[in-house]
């Protein structure tokens, strides 16, 4: 690269770094158009609607309904944000919060009321109830007379719908089959043929609201209960907006430590790392807000990752080039060679990670979702800002004459550390820690404590609505309400939601029994003045429903498959596929005794933290594996299979140190700055981290060359014979 050529690259690199960073503090225009402020905060951070249904009918309805109920209008309220919560309240309510709007009328409008379906043909025979439709969406297609585009509306029926769809249409060829809601011909299309596949379209001159509009009313009247609205609310956030200003500043302050650790490690490469980093998070800011996103605290988990994701792509390159550097080469050719031997470490452990994100963002749900979106957005843009950025600046750097070999640093030759001769310790001290883990959440269980401690999300509870004699902030809130429930209650796990508009504050806590809302409701009254009468309490389910805990572990289960096929399609030998998920569960179940023995929390933010922590790990094993995959391409005749592994290990320390303690610092910061919420999701994390570390250098490598040590020995056995044979 020429200097004038240099001068250009490095101004409008800087530029744009700097108009990013504008626009996600400031924006544009009238509306601060791109600036951060203006990203789709969850209910944790920004609040949003909270609506209330009742199931119409006589009697209770059961069990099964209700939940299948819930499960469809979670899936369905994710077209509005993937962080929406949907929970029962009472025996015949469902509430909804939908976070990021405002506006409780246009969401109700939008939604619209759930109410019965029906098809039925023209002499009144019923084909099809709403419980038979699975599904229906907007769409469009080319007429294949006129080639004209026209609207749709896609139907998916259920396996027996299918199949009473089938019959029904076979005998009603030519004839209308009416689709009825709430009494109300809809649509009456025409029956053009037998239709037996389960997928259908009806047609008709839609425009696309129309159509929209019409697979909206379908989908809301295929729930197994026919629902009326009860109430609706705008709710405030569930963390003030001091909690949300301290986050922000510990995550600015662990940026900025960050950002001078890889300065005063890597001199001018850290500086390049730095101004990548830094455009880095300008484009991941930009894109939540392009895309609109739903940012909560388990999004922000996504963050954290693929910011440690992308700082780690800068240290492997890094270690590279000045691994060049120690042979003698110039820094030109150390700097091309570098990028070229970390292409496919950074290549692979980012679209491990990837896959695993694309996984849980399709089969997921609710915060498992969010999570995945954040991670899948992050990981691309670290990829680009580490191979493409960090590339041009530094090139940019060299060429401005900064080209001694003192501004790079050259790597230090390392004495080979016998990881695999401590590997039997390393071994008994996973096992001990992971069933103690187990044994205590068995002796949790049957001490009535429960195996973890499982927050409102999971488990649910009483829902409080009082009307205080002032407007309380979110502050005061938690400063002098909290601690009156909690002392009543003897419940940690509160949570807090303002009624927009109004004095009326949500208290969210264990289930309380008769005497304990009276009991509540005494003090309340006592301490704050509140009228008793006023006072209403109602169990509420958890957030987090059966459906969609199934939801996340077969999403997980999936992507696990999915990485490991990956990896073994990579590596060409499924032994570093089996040894890198097997380092998987093994850094899972060690958190997991973490949350048993320090009583943790578990909620929405343990999803996250535990997919964190796969996506962490999965990302430094896969670093050590390309290293042991180069080193045996190169290996030589007396080098023994025990040599190779403590050398890759060995030769991968430094970066395997580096990026752990940069995440770690991000997180750390948070912890420390944070307030309850957020240093309960941190504390899991920085356990995650360490043990992603530990497993992967202490644990990987072994078990891998545990697996391939019978197949060496035997390939040795075949060496020793040929020779003997040929003497």
């Amino acid at each position: 690269m020429k200097k004038n050529k240099a001068v250009i690259t490095l101004l409008l690199t800087v530029v744009l770094t700097g108009l990013l960073l504008f626009t996600a503090a400031v924006g544009w225009g009238e509306g601060s158009t791109g600036a951060a402020r203006n990203i789709k905060l969850g209910l944790d951070l920004a609040g949003g609607v909270s609506i209330t249904y009742e199931a119409v009918g006589e009697g209770t309805p059961s069990a099964e309904d209700m939940s299948d109920t819930i499960y469809k209008l979670q899936k369905r309220v994710e077209t509005y944000s993937t962080e929406a919560e949907v929970y029962q309240e009472g025996s015949d309510r469902i509430n909804i919060e939908i976070p990021g709007v405002t506006d409780a009328n246009s969401i109700l409008a939008e939604l619209g009321k759930p109410g019965s379906l029906q098809f039925q043909t023209m002499d009144g025979a019923i084909v099809l109830e709403g419980a038979d439709v699975a599904d229906a969406q907007a769409g469009s297609r080319t007429d294949e007379i006129t080639g004209n585009r026209e609207y749709v509306v896609s139907l998916t029926l259920t396996d027996e719908g299918a199949t009473k769809f089938g019959v029904a249409t076979a005998a009603n060829i030519g004839s209308q089959i009416a689709i009825i809601y709430d009494g109300e011909v809809i649509s009456a299309p025409m029956v053009n043929e037998a239709i037996g596949s389960g997928q259908a379209q009806i047609s008709g001159s839609f425009t696309y609201e129309e159509a929209d509009q019409l697979a909206s009313t379908i989908r809301i009247g295929t729930l197994s209960l026919e629902l009326q609205e009860l109430r609706s609310n705008v709710v405030g956030a569930k963390l003030g907006e001091e909690a949300i200003a301290t986050s922000l500043r510990a995550g600015a302050i662990g940026f900025l430590l960050v950002l001078l650790f890889m300065i005063a490690a890597y001199r001018i490469m850290g500086l390049a790392a730095g101004i990548a980093l830094t455009s880095y998070v300008g484009l991941v800011l930009g894109l939540l807000n392009g895309f609109d996103m739903t940012l909560t605290l388990p999004g922000i988990a996504g963050i954290i990752l693929s910011i440690g994701m992308a700082v780690d792509a800068n240290v492997i390159i890094f270690a590279r080039i000045r691994e060049e550097l120690a042979t003698g080469k110039t820094v030109r050719s150390s700097m091309k060679i570098g990028f070229q031997k970390a292409l496919s470490a950074i290549v692979d452990g980012n679209i491990t990670t990837l896959i695993a994100a694309l996984v849980l963002a399709l089969k997921g749900s609710g915060s498992v979702k969010g999570f995945a979106q954040t991670l899948a957005l992050g990981i691309v843009v670290s990829m680009f800002t580490a191979l493409v950025v960090t590339r041009l600046v530094l090139n940019a750097l060299y060429a401005l004459g900064l080209q001694d070999v003192k501004f790079y640093g050259m790597a230090k030759e390392q004495k080979k550390v016998d990881f695999l001769g401590k590997k039997k310790i390393c071994f008994l001290a996973s096992l001990v820690v992971i069933a103690g883990g187990l044994i205590l959440m068995g002796v949790n269980a049957g001490s009535g404590r429960g195996a973890l401690e499982y927050s409102l999300e999971f488990q649910g509870g009483t829902s409080t609505t009082v009307e205080f004699n002032e407007d309380m902030s979110i502050e005061e809130i938690d400063a002098q309400v909290i601690p009156v429930v909690s002392e009543v209650t003897g419940d940690n796990d509160i949570q807090t939601q303002k009624v927009a508009g109004t004095n009326q504050v949500i208290i969210k806590t264990k289930e309380l029994d008769l005497t304990g809302r009276e009991a509540l409701n005494e003090k309340l009254a006592e301490r704050f003045g509140v009228d008793k009468a006023t006072i209403t309490a109602e169990n509420i389910s958890g957030a987090i429903s059966k459906e969609v805990k199934n939801d996340a572990i077969v999403a997980v289960v999936i992507a696990t498959v999915c990485m490991l096929i990956y990896i073994w399609i990579r590596f060409k030998d499924v032994r570093f596929a089996t040894s890198a998920v097997a380092a998987l569960v093994h850094d899972v179940l060690v958190v997991l005794a973490f949350y048993a023995a320090a009583r943790v929390s578990v909620g929405n933010t343990f999803i996250a933290c535990m997919l964190t922590i796969v996506g962490y790990s999965i990302n430094a094993t896969i670093v050590i594996f390309d290293r042991i995959r180069e080193n045996m391409a190169e290996r030589k005749k007396k080098d023994t299979l025990e040599d190779v592994v403590n050398a890759s290990i060995t030769q991968t320390l430094t970066r395997s140190i580096n990026t752990s303690l940069t995440t770690f610092i991000m997180v750390f910061v948070l912890f420390l700055m944070g307030v309850s919420s957020i240093r309960e999701f941190a504390l899991p994390l920085m356990v995650g981290i360490v043990c992603g570390t530990y497993s992967s250098v202490c644990l990987t490598g072994s078990m891998w060359y545990l697996f391939n040590q019978k197949k060496e020995q035997k390939a040795a056995g075949e060496r020793a014979a040929k020779t003997k044979k040929e003497k």
